[in-house]
């Protein structure tokens, strides 16, 4: 007995436990500091202040760390897809019973507790997937079991997307890090960046100016790969500077007419076989880009509503946002994490937290209070925080024994990856303000329980895998 208890002890990650502790304290102490006030008086565990609210809920997660720690691995394994149904069936009743915030049903409220089921569903979701990849006839190499997998994770993802809830949505995007771990094919990935990048352009510029750059591109990767035929090379430099011309003169039409002429003739002149290879692999792809690209600019002004295009030109083009409008949080959040210098205004000192200039400060912005308190110093030193806890959680992915364990402890690692990613982000104005909180360090007890719970099983993992 004595020798088991030595093993366990020895077995179990305190470096990772340590810095999930320290986010908490500086989480719970940054929420006491938004809302601190010397004429009032509230015990520190109390139902009526935010800082009251989250003490109890970290005691609350220990609790379920604990429980974690005492159920055995198997269990999360054979339960994952009937959790991942229930958490389905919440998700689908905060439809009809949930309560509406900021315009989207995503909360069930119990008089001063609410819950969240796209929070929630997270970790059943992680677990069905962790479950399916360790199924041991699961080859993501193929793409039947790629897109099944794909679907799995669409099947909360959708249900969130109803709410409306697309910040909620958009993070579990950290679960295609897991599959990608998991042997995925590269080329989807470089798919859907190269989708992303293309819409985030053609938002920014006009659509004629990215066709006729995808149509020089084109002309240009040919070129490239046959430029032993000189003649191309002078009607290619030709037909450059007149779109560049026409472009600075805002002639935009006998730009795009010359660049599409120019990628005809050069199709038509490529008749041998090898050729016909590479025109014609090239020639869809740019024609299904410039669709794309028609379709992006259609989407955003006609289909996205107006706090979501407020949202992306925030980031985009803040120059046509309203300052006191769309605009104000970053702006706001921006002033107040450059006003914290280097070392900061000293704990309890942040005037711009005192005066709640920045909305939603101890939750989406919660980082700003860092900021403005700590400065600079105070700030990185969070960040390493999390990158440090962040590469821990791989590393010890890493070592795991099997693919259970080793895809779940890397979706914890991409969900905290993803989470910290926009929350700061957002904050600096580097990403869309999409509304999700900073893992353990925002108000919220959804988001501190599940992400607590996931920590727990992680642990009993690893300490199974030391005892084997």
């Amino acid at each position: 007995m004595k020798y088991r208890a030595v093993r366990t002890r020895a077995g179990f990650d305190w470096i990772t436990l340590w810095i999930f502790i320290s986010l908490l304290t500086i989480g719970w102490l940054m929420i006491y500091a938004v809302e601190y006030n010397p004429e009032t008086n509230h015990a520190i565990i109390s139902m009526s202040t935010s800082y009251g609210k989250q003490l109890i809920w970290i005691g609350v997660s220990f609790v379920f760390i604990a429980a974690c720690l005492i159920i055995h691995p198997t269990f999360w394994r054979t339960f994952a897809y009937p959790m991942l149904f229930l958490a389905l069936i919440l998700l689908i009743l905060v439809l009809f019973f949930g309560q509406e915030i900021k315009g989207s049903l995503s909360w069930f409220t119990f008089g001063p507790i609410s819950l969240q089921p796209g929070e929630v569903a997270k970790f059943p979701a992680l677990l069905a997937i962790s479950s399916y990849l360790a199924y041991y006839r699961t080859d993501l190499r193929k793409n039947k079991h790629f897109f099944t997998a794909l679907a799995i994770l669409g099947i909360p993802v959708g249900a969130i997307m109803l709410q409306p809830d697309a910040g909620m949505a958009i993070t579990y995007s950290a679960l295609l890090i897991v599959l990608y771990r998991a042997g995925a094919n590269p080329i989807w990935y470089w798919m859907a960046l190269s989708l992303i990048m293309l819409f985030v352009t053609s938002v920014i510029y006009d659509d004629y100016y990215v066709i006729i750059t995808l149509v020089l591109g084109a002309s240009a990767f040919v070129i490239y790969h046959f430029r032993e035929k000189v003649y191309w090379f002078s009607g290619f430099a030709f037909v450059l500077t007149l779109a560049v011309l026409s472009m600075i003169m805002e002639w935009w039409i006998p730009a795009m007419v010359l660049s599409i002429i120019y990628f005809l003739v050069s199709l038509i002149k490529l008749l041998t076989t090898r050729e016909q290879r590479l025109v014609f692999l090239i020639s869809p792809i740019v024609l299904l880009a410039s669709i794309f690209s028609f379709s992006s600019t259609y989407v955003f002004d006609n289909v996205l509503k107006p706090h979501q295009q407020d949202r992306i030109n925030v980031w985009l083009q803040p120059e046509l946002c309203d300052p006191r409008g769309s605009l104000y949080n970053v702006l706001q959040s921006k002033l107040a994490l450059g006003s914290g210098g280097l070392s900061g205004k000293g704990f309890l000192n942040g005037t711009l937290t005192k005066l709640n200039y920045v909305p939603e400060q101890n939750t989406d912005f919660i980082f700003v209070t860092v900021g403005e308190e700590q400065g600079f110093i105070g700030g990185v030193a969070v960040i390493l925080l999390y990158t440090i806890l962040i590469i821990r959680i791989f590393y010890i992915a890493e070592r795991m024994k099997n693919d259970f364990d080793r895809s779940f402890a890397y979706g914890l690692g991409a969900f905290l990856f993803v989470h910290f990613l926009i929350n700061i982000g957002m904050t600096m104005g580097l990403v869309p303000v999409i509304g999700i909180p900073l893992p353990f360090l925002s108000y919220g007890g959804s988001s501190l329980l599940v992400f607590s719970i996931m920590m727990g099983v992680l642990f009993r993992l690893d300490m199974d895998r030391r005892r084997a």
